[in-house]
């Protein structure tokens, strides 16, 4: 059965996309932010962000140049003060000046305890670093605290949720980059078996033969890791693939270790051969069939 849509319901609290932004779902009683820190201070007579919640920093390091996000909880007080008093010590620290927007995620009833908002922080924090599109900041993995089957699967009904508003506010932060390409198939949503894995294969002299793995996403081409990455490369590479090949992570051996997302098949090919190079010519299939014609089909 191919999966229902959802309706999402964005309001733009401040009458422009720039600005805070508050989420629904049709029959969930999560409520999410999107507060960007210069707009902090709006959000101080909102009863709702009062509440227990789990929050989103994200930012750009300064070092690498990734983006990165620190995952954290906040328990309502007896002072009435939750979540945005946690968000207002975070921007007076220094330590975490690199953030430039929040994402919360509260319910509209204030159901969310300890327990659930540690459940919570901890699958967060471990979805985000299984993806491994963001550089997580959280310097110890948080405890799941003890719950009960019933509250976990209420829990992760929560977190499906989570998702799908998180990556409409902006951020995939728990989206593989290697998710392959679908086809809806009579209703029925299937992985494309012709676009799901593709291989490159090259022979460069004084180097030996190079081999690479990848597929095409919605978002565009994915050398995928363990592929054989040419150590050298020529004067035709174009500079953004360059500074992708040095800001790699390749080990001794020229493997890739980790995925990489790419905007076109070209680039991808570039990458791995070191030179510039067609990448509809030189992904095939298992079959051998060129990405070109099956792109044409």
């Amino acid at each position: 059965m191919a999966p229902r849509g959802k309706s999402i319901n964005l309001y733009l609290m401040d009458g422009e996309a720039g600005g805070r932004i508050k989420c629904t779902l049709a029959n969930w009683t999560g409520i999410a932010y999107k507060i960007p820190r210069t707009e902090l201070e709006k959000c101080k007579e909102r009863d709702d962000l009062k509440q227990s919640g789990v929050y989103f920093l994200f930012g750009t390091s300064d070092i690498t140049d990734k983006n990165v996000v620190y995952i954290g909880q906040a328990g309502a007080r007896k002072n009435g003060e939750g979540i945005l008093n946690r968000l207002q010590e975070h921007k007076r620290n220094p330590e975490k000046n690199y953030w430039t927007e929040a994402i919360v995620f509260t319910t509209s009833n204030n159901s969310f305890g300890s327990t659930e908002i540690s459940y919570l922080e901890n699958r967060f924090c471990n979805l985000a670093l299984l993806a491994n599109r963001y550089e997580v900041k959280n310097g110890n993995d948080p405890t799941p605290g003890n719950i009960t089957e019933e509250k976990e699967s209420e829990m992760e009904e929560f977190i499906d949720y989570a998702k799908v508003i998180m990556g409409t506010l902006g951020h995939k932060l728990f989206e593989p980059v290697s998710k392959p390409v679908q086809r809806n198939d009579n209703d029925a949503v299937a992985i494309n078996e012709d676009y799901s894995r593709l291989h490159l294969e090259r022979t460069i002299k004084k180097i030996g033969k190079i081999e690479a793995d990848g597929m095409q996403t919605a978002e565009g081409f994915v050398v995928l890791k363990g592929s054989r990455i040419s150590p050298v490369e020529d004067d035709t590479i174009r500079s953004g693939v360059r500074q992708q090949r040095k800001a790699a992570k390749i080990d001794d051996n020229n493997i890739l270790l980790e995925d990489m997302l790419f905007s076109s098949p070209s680039s991808a090919a570039s990458f791995v051969i070191g030179k510039s190079t067609n990448g509809l010519i030189y992904w095939k299939n298992r079959e051998g069939q060129t990405l070109k014609s099956l792109e044409e089909e």
